[in-house]
């Protein structure tokens, strides 16, 4: 009920801008945001990689609805990957896989946009593409609501036919995505498989925690047997065990672990000096509250430290 209730937050316009216009916001949005431009979240990413760590960077904003907005999004993008390219960040750390990647979601650049969205999107998403591969970087689209999946996983297909390192995102409570995993675990098939973070119907998804976990493994497995380049997004430190211990089990090396910007630094850190490949999501921007409650609602847990940061005085 908690995370039913999160979710129809990140869908009150009202809250949003008390929310957003509270100073007291903005301890909240340092931790978990990389910064509300460019220049911050480059910043933030090359402290990451001054660790051992590697990058994706989501420009937040999705649900554009006009053409002019979808072009100031691909702009932004392009932008970010100069000053990628400009930090050093996208050459030199230890092969394609390493390099920093942009995560982009395709309702940010135009998929919902009517009778051509998708087309919209996929030319917009082939231009950041484009983009990418001059300055060395990769990019992953982004998994949304269920209703946009087969959309989101046709645009792919046609992207890497010129970009077949373009990631694919999976969402492990839905309960197509076994299937999903089974058609992605090619050579070459970068696949970030998560929990999934938006409220979907019994009809399409588990709605029940360990029916979710479960779900997740079978999906591990599935690419972990297959021939890709799998990346494990989780926190949850049971999970990240059992990626542990299938992969050493399967002779497997050839994978990452991915985490959120703000959470569990230190579980970051552990993976990566123990020699893995840890990429955590930077997201950075001035739309930020659709996706800090999403972050919310994935772990109802992060509701106190939002709460402390609400009442406190600064």
């Amino acid at each position: 009920m908690l995370r039913t209730a999160i979710l129809a937050a990140a869908r009150n316009h009202t809250l949003e801008r008390v929310v957003t216009n509270a100073p007291v916001s903005r301890s909240i949005v340092k931790r978990f945001v990389g910064g509300a431009g460019h220049e911050a979240a480059i910043e933030s990413s090359r402290e990451l990689v001054a660790r051992g760590l590697t990058v994706t960077l989501d420009h937040l904003g999705e649900d554009t609805t006009d053409r002019a907005q979808a072009d100031d999004v691909v702009a932004a993008y392009g932008t970010l990957l100069d000053a990628l390219h400009d930090a050093g960040l996208t050459q030199g750390l230890g092969g394609l896989t390493a390099r920093a990647d942009v995560s982009v979601k395709l309702s940010a650049v135009g998929q919902a946009l009517p009778r051509d969205g998708e087309q919209i999107a996929l030319e917009n998403a082939r231009r950041i593409c484009e983009h990418a591969r001059r300055v060395g970087a990769t990019v992953t689209l982004d998994m949304e609501d269920h209703t946009t999946t087969d959309s989101t996983l046709a645009v792919l297909r046609e992207l890497r036919l010129d970009f077949p390192d373009t990631a694919a995102v999976l969402q492990a409570y839905l309960l197509r995505t076994e299937g999903d995993c089974r058609d992605l675990a090619y050579v070459g098939s970068r696949v970030r498989l998560c929990k999934g973070a938006y409220d979907e119907p019994a009809s399409v998804a588990f709605d029940k925690r360990l029916d979710v976990d479960r779900s997740y493994v079978r999906c591990m497995n599935v690419l972990l047997a297959g021939e890709g380049y799998p990346m494990f997004a989780t926190h949850d430190p049971r999970l990240v065990e059992i990626i542990g211990e299938r992969a050493r089990a399967t002779s497997t090396t050839d994978l990452e672990y991915q985490m959120l910007y703000g959470i569990r630094p230190e579980e970051q850190q552990r993976l990566a000096d123990a020699g893995h490949t840890v990429r955590v999501y930077v997201p950075y921007g001035a739309q930020w509250y659709g996706y800090l409650m999403r972050r919310l609602a994935e772990r109802p847990a992060n509701m106190a430290f939002f709460a402390r940061g609400l009442v406190s005085k600064g």
